[in-house]
């Protein structure tokens, strides 16, 4: 039974989300992602849609966050959130007249928001991640039968998917995005140089599903190496860094390649660390 207690912990728990992902919009520059310079490499999408599309799943987390509290971690619990998502993405579509702004962060994020309402005594990131990755490993038996262009891709390439990295327990944020992010922040850079490096971090390591449905895996290695190769020159820091910075955003737009994958990892781990 919910309570006014557990109600205003379900609102706090939304209200973190929607910010986490304002917060990976307005994050500027990023390479091919939306933000407030211009719609990277997409079309159909800008930084108000993107913002709007934010707030309107505000609703979906706090749905999710109040069927999980003090729930246990079962396939009842994965079921019931599962469907507060699918009706979360139809709230998106809604939003945006049907451009995908947000699926992958709706399933990041709402397990990440399960896990931390099923155990809301719980704030280490890397216990809520656990549990996040129990409540995905149950099976949903409601799942429609028709793959989304990232299993598709995942099937084509035999790489990992936003499934399999949230079953794990989301591996590339606990040993890349986190690390990086709290590297930065203890070398005194600022809190956007941190979340840019975290977000490096991630495209320099993540099969990013996003980059594999528009490319190609030469495209997916190249802008790996790209990222990887800007943090080891310490990223904005130095010269070397910031043209490696702008060679990666230029090869991006100019393929019409999105490491949306990555920026909604950068999402979940700005709700694990806010």
């Amino acid at each position: 039974m919910l309570t006014a207690a557990s109600t205003t912990f379900g609102a706090d728990l939304a209200a973190k989300a929607v910010q986490a992902l304002v917060d990976e919009a307005l994050l500027t520059p990023k390479p091919g992602l939306v933000d407030t310079r211009d719609s990277g490499s997409h079309s159909d999408m800008s930084i108000g849609l993107m913002i709007k599309s934010a707030r309107a799943l505000e609703e979906t987390f706090q749905r999710i966050a109040d069927a999980s509290y003090l729930h246990p971690v079962d396939q009842s619990l994965r079921e019931k959130i599962a469907s507060i998502g699918r009706e979360g993405e139809q709230q998106m579509f809604s939003a945006t007249n049907g451009v995908n702004t947000h699926k992958g962060a709706i399933w990041a994020l709402g397990l990440l928001t399960s896990a931390r309402a099923a155990c809301p005594g719980e704030c280490d990131p890397h216990r809520i991640m656990s549990t996040a990755g129990q409540i995905a490993s149950f099976e949903d038996r409601y799942q429609p039968s028709a793959p989304t262009n990232g299993q598709a891709v995942q099937r084509k390439y035999k790489v990992m998917g936003a499934a399999e990295e949230a079953k794990l327990g989301f591996p590339h944020i606990r040993e890349a995005a986190l690390p990086a992010l709290l590297r930065a922040r203890a070398g005194g850079k600022a809190e956007d140089e941190a979340r840019i490096e975290a977000l490096l971090a991630l495209m320099s390591k993540v099969e990013d599903t996003c980059i594999l449905h528009r490319g190609s895996l030469e495209d997916l290695a190249a802008i790996q190496r790209m990222a990887g190769a800007c943090l080891s020159a310490d990223g904005f820091r130095s010269q070397t860094g910031r043209k490696l910075f702008y060679r990666l955003s230029e090869y991006c737009t100019t393929r019409r390649l999105s490491p949306g994958g990555s920026a909604d990892l950068l999402a979940a781990t700005l709700f694990l660390v806010h």
